[in-house]
């Protein structure tokens, strides 16, 4: 299946503003680009790239005074498949796990395991490592928070999304991450576009999706803690510790986010047109 991607971002920056943005397909669906995502800037921009230290491609651009319209879109090959189910998949001990995952056994900004080991050993603890306690942290996280985007906020944590109950798509990836975390599983941030492709209607404004890696049994695994179904159509563009390590935008500076626009839609194999926003 080809499924056309983008965003259209608008911001009014009062002075010139440095931007952190990413927002590009992960360079691990770069052989699936049947049409590249490349970012275009209005007014043009000069434009600088690197790859962080998790090996997101990152972009750089000054604002200029006024309004700038951030726009990329393109055209991604998908399998069609939906996420993979490996229940076989063992929790390694802490002596087995591979060095690269170590870092995502600890808290971090948005994911609190000292507040939250003390819950997750009491639900958890007691049931078989591995796939089925993974799956038992999504569920529970699923049927905790009411998903909610009038209470939405930025700054929200996993801690708080715990005892809140409340939240949207970031909210449940921090808690089952740091839940994860607590019981010893390498647990991994993932942002990038997830359509409507496979489910029923009614559907919703479309937005950037978060979900969630762990490392079972030799390799990472895609949970979906918010949806807690495998879907189809999953394109990552960015993976961290948690949401501050992957933001879309970070800004430095006084600024005014006036447009916000995400599409994410199959289009017939035939007709791989893009999008005019």
């Amino acid at each position: 299946m080809l499924i056309q991607v983008g965003f259209e971002l608008v911001f009014y920056c009062p002075q010139e503003t440095p931007m952190i943005l990413m927002v590009n397909v992960h360079y691990s669906r770069a052989s699936d680009l049947v049409t590249p995502d490349c970012l275009t800037t209005d007014p043009k921009t000069p434009i600088t790239a690197y790859r962080d230290g998790f090996g997101n491609w990152c972009t750089r651009i000054v604002a200029p005074v006024g309004r700038i319209c951030l726009k990329s879109t393109g055209v991604v090959k998908d399998s069609g498949k939906t996420d993979a189910v490996t229940t076989s998949a063992r929790q390694h001990a802490l002596q087995e796990l591979p060095e690269d995952t170590l870092v995502f056994l600890l808290g971090s900004r948005y994911c609190e395991t000292d507040l939250l080991s003390d819950a997750a050993w009491s639900r958890f603890g007691q049931l078989t490592p591995g796939w089925s306690r993974v799956q038992a942290i999504c569920d529970f996280v699923h049927n905790h928070i009411v998903f909610d985007y009038q209470k939405a906020r930025p700054t929200r944590t996993a801690w708080e999304a715990f005892n809140e109950g409340v939240g949207v798509c970031r909210d449940y990836a921090h808690l089952a991450i740091a839940l994860c975390r607590c019981m010893n599983i390498p647990a991994r941030y993932c942002t990038g576009y997830l359509g409507d492709m496979g489910t029923l209607p009614p559907y919703g404004v479309m937005d950037f999706a978060a979900w969630i890696e762990v490392y079972l049994g030799g390799a990472w695994h895609t949970f979906d803690p918010r949806n807690n179904v495998p879907r189809i159509g999953r394109v990552l563009i960015a993976r961290g510790r948690d949401a501050a390590d992957v933001a879309i935008a970070t800004t430095f500076g006084q600024n005014t986010l006036e447009s916000f626009k995400v599409w994410t839609d199959e289009i017939a194999e035939s007709m791989p047109q893009l999008r005019q926003a």
